[in-house]
Order: C-alpha cells, then sequence, then structure tokens
C-alpha cells in the first residue's frame, strides 16, 4: 500500500501542469531593435506559448513608464515589478563594481564582447542579487557605443580639447584621460547640443545615431568602441522568482537562453556593419536610406592608446571606487578572457 501511494503521489507530481503566473515586464527603449526584435516578441509571444500559455506577460518598456533610467532597477528590488531590463551602466550609482562589466575598447568584435560578459556574469549575478533583491536571466548586447563628430577628426588624438558627450563613468573617465571634456547630455537632447556647439563629438550606438538622425548634425564617424557595448542586463525580483516552481523557473531560465539572449548576440556584430554602412554609405544598408558621414579609419595607433589610457587609468580608477575583492574577481575572471590585469 505504502508502495502504490508513493508511485501515486510521484506521477501526479509529474504530471502536474505549470502554475498560471503572471509577470509585470519593463522592457528597455522601445525604439531600439533589441526591444522591437527581440524583447517585445519574447515576452509577448514566445515565452507564453512555451508554456501553454500558463505564463501571461504584461509589457511596457521604462521610457513610456517615464521612469528614471537609474530607478529601473531600484523599483525591481522593491517589487514594483516582477522583470526588468534596461542597460547596466544607468546602475552603476548604486552598484559601482558593475561597471566591470561593460569595459571600453576591450571587446572590438561581438564575438569578444559576448566571451567578456559570460566571463563577469557570476560578478554580475552577485551583484543583483546584493544590491537590487534580484536574479539575472540575461545579457544582451545593445551594438558598441561608438563616436559622433559634428567636425573634422582623423583619429583619437583628435578628440583632445573637444567636448564629449560620453555613455557612462568609465567612458567619461576616458575622455578626461585623452584629453577632452565629458559632457553629460541626456539623448534626446544631443541633436540640439551638436548643432548648437554645446558638445563637438557625442557617443552612442551607431543604430541609435542612425535612428534619431545625428547624422543630420555630425560629418565624421569614428567607430571605435568608446563607450562599450551598453551591455543591457534582464533580471527578475528575487521574491517572484523564489515563488515560481522548479518547473517554472526552469522554463524561463532555457527560454530566455536559446529564444532571446542567444539570438540577440548573434545579430549583433551584422548590426554594427550595417548600422555604419547606414550612417556613411560605405556598403549595403538594410535600415533605409544610406547617409553620407565621412568614415573615420580606426588606427593601431588608436588601439594602442587607447590600451594605455584604460590599463594605466580607467580600470585602476574603477577598482578605487568598487572597493572590495572586486579588482581581484574581475582579473581573474574578465582580466583572463581579454588579457588586461589591474595593477599588473
Amino acid at each position: 500500500m505504502k508502495r502504490t501511494l508513493s508511485m501515486l503521489v510521484a506521477s501526479t507530481v509529474l504530471a502536474t501542469p505549470l502554475l498560471a503566473e503572471d509577470l509585470s515586464v519593463v522592457g528597455s527603449w522601445s525604439s531600439l531593435p533589441l526591444h522591437n526584435d527581440f524583447e517585445a516578441p519574447f515576452w509577448n509571444e514566445t515565452l507564453p506559448a512555451a508554456s501553454g500559455g500558463k505564463i501571461t506577460v504584461a509589457l511596457t518598456t521604462h521610457n513610456q513608464m517615464n521612469l528614471g533610467v537609474g530607478d529601473v532597477f531600484r523599483l525591481l528590488g522593491d517589487g514594483v515589478y516582477d522583470v526588468a531590463m534596461t542597460v547596466a551602466d544607468y546602475a552603476v550609482a548604486d552598484a559601482p563594481e558593475l561597471e566591470g562589466l561593460d569595459v571600453p575598447l576591450l571587446a572590438l568584435t561581438a564575438d569578444e564582447a559576448r566571451a567578456m560578459v559570460d566571463a563577469a556574469r557570476p560578478m554580475v549575478e552577485d551583484i543583483y542579487n546584493t544590491r537590487f533583491n534580484s536574479h539575472v536571466l540575461a545579457i544582451a548586447p545593445y551594438p558598441p557605443q561608438v563616436v559622433f563628430c559634428n567636425g573634422e577628426i582623423a583619429g583619437l588624438d583628435d578628440l583632445a580639447g573637444k567636448k564629449v558627450r560620453g555613455s557612462g563613468r568609465m567612458t567619461t573617465l576616458f575622455l578626461e584621460a585623452l584629453g577632452a571634456e565629458g559632457v553629460n547630455v541626456a539623448f534626446s537632447e544631443v541633436p540640439g547640443a551638436l548643432q548648437k556647439g554645446v558638445v563637438d563629438c557625442a557617443i552612442t550606438g551607431a543604430g541609435s545615431g542612425y535612428s534619431a538622425g545625428w547624422w543630420e548634425v555630425s560629418t565624421h564617424l569614428l567607430p571605435i568602441p568608446l563607450g562599450g557595448w551598453d551591455s543591457v542586463v534582464t533580471a527578475i525580483n528575487s521574491d517572484k522568482w523564489a515563488s515560481l516552481d522548479a518547473e517554472t523557473q526552469a522554463l524561463i531560465t532555457d527560454q530566455i537562453a536559446t529564444e532571446f539572449e542567444t539570438p540577440a548576440w548573434a545579430t549583433a556584430q551584422g548590426a554594427l556593419d550595417n548600422d555604419v554602412a547606414c550612417l556613411t554609405g560605405n556598403g549595403a544598408c538594410a535600415s533605409g536610406d544610406a547617409r553620407s558621414m565621412t568614415l573615420v579609419e580606426v588606427s593601431e595607433a588608436d588601439f594602442a592608446k587607447a590600451r594605455e589610457v584604460l590599463v594605466g587609468k580607467v580600470l585602476p580608477d574603477w577598482a578605487e571606487r568598487a572597493g572590495g575583492d572586486w579588482a581581484a574577481r574581475w582579473n581573474a575572471s574578465v582580466g583572463q578572457v581579454v588579457g588586461v590585469t589591474i595593477g599588473g
């Protein structure tokens, strides 16, 4: 009798369907391809279908909610919504150690960026658990943050003396080490700032600059990843995650890795090549009309100087601000992948 009862209980557990779950999800910038091509289809269609309709999703984005970008993960940790995704750099005021995820100029291709992110992921998971009461589900890229200038430049040295809109603390520190002045300007205000000379140059993703019309107020494009790859973290509130049964957790983990994260990375390099072609007319543009910005070739001297500034100034500054053993953890993970040692 006991054996029969045990077998009945076991078979009932195995046959139990996923419990119905409603997820409130806040996505990244609604106007950009990462959201439209990957986030929205995944949360609105792919995951609900894979769950057999047991998971339902209410999706919006942080800009549609008029959230301050620095508040996205803070509010996630408070349980205001269940899942959120945005650029990790937006959260560094609360977690300076998070800057070690997206270091400028260490990854020049999408494959290199993916390897760097994979190496950093255990650190990122610990940071989100501790700082934002959340569990990391995925890390996906925006294309690398490149340099738009309204005026002639021939390379990295020509940024000296110019006012440049940066894209994060590390990038601003990097610009200052080059002799440029880092200026804080909201993305939506950049075209006017470039046109009026408030800034001489500005950093953002090539595709973002194309979509926002920066080519109308810029003449030269320097496609060096001076702002990193702007890694976008997707996380779920830890209390919500703990409330899900193991089967639901496994489904979400598998689906987001195979149907969102991997496809987003697979298109990242092609997206960069396309965006540069669209801005400069060098190559085929699949996104619309090609523009005629001057493409500035990045020299070996540019890369050598960038690496010198990075190793000598930017990373040691981050290690000091992050404190604790973060530099050692970074050296043993990301540093091993990219061949850089802080303090070595």
